[in-house]
Parts: C-alpha cells; structure tokens; sequence
C-alpha cells in the first residue's frame, strides 16, 4: 500500500509541474497578446484569460504546498476578475466606466 501511495505522490509531482509550466507559458503569450493586441477587444479577452490562469495557479501552488488557505486568494482573484471585466466591457462599449450626471 505504501508502494502505491509513493507512486501516486511522485504522479502528482510531476503532473503539478508540467501544469505549472504550461500555465507559465500560456502567461507569457496572453501577455504577448496583450502588448500587441490588434483590437482593444482582444486585450479584453487577454485579461480575462490571465485571470482565469493565475486562478489555476494559485490551485495548483495550493496542491504543491497542501494548504487550503489560498481557496480565500481563488476566490478574491476570480471575484476581482468580475468587477475588471464589467468595467472593461462598460468602457468599451461606452468609454467612460463611472458616468456623471450632473442634471
């Protein structure tokens, strides 16, 4: 039993760090897109990517160091990736993000 379970932590090591790794890549081309968007459009959609990705790095740090004090920093993250990407659909769409009235 100890034999299966020494096998199952030396899997998950090495799954954890090639998801690492792939996240890490994926960044670096979101950020690529974001510099050198064609449209604001896309950079929109490059945010949110990015988001959602250091979302799943933070899960997976979380499972490396076996903690389950950073579901708070998912949960924070996913709901700042909310708000930010109301406020960039409310700018594109319109181009300010807070109207003022003054009528």
């Amino acid at each position: 039993m100890t034999e299966l379970l020494s096998v199952t932590e030396t899997i998950l090591y090495i799954v954890t760090k090639i998801c690492v790794a792939g996240i890490s890549i994926s960044l670096l081309l979101l950020l690529y897109r974001i510099i050198d968007g064609p449209t604001n459009a896309d950079r929109a959609v490059a945010l949110d990517a990015i988001g959602i990705n250091l979302m799943g790095l933070a899960a997976l740090v979380a499972i490396i160091i076996t903690t389950t004090m950073l579901n708070d920093v998912i949960l924070l993250i996913g709901i700042l990736l909310f708000i930010g990407t109301i406020a960039i659909a409310k700018y594109l769409e319109k181009g300010v993000i807070i109207d003022r009235d003054l009528d």
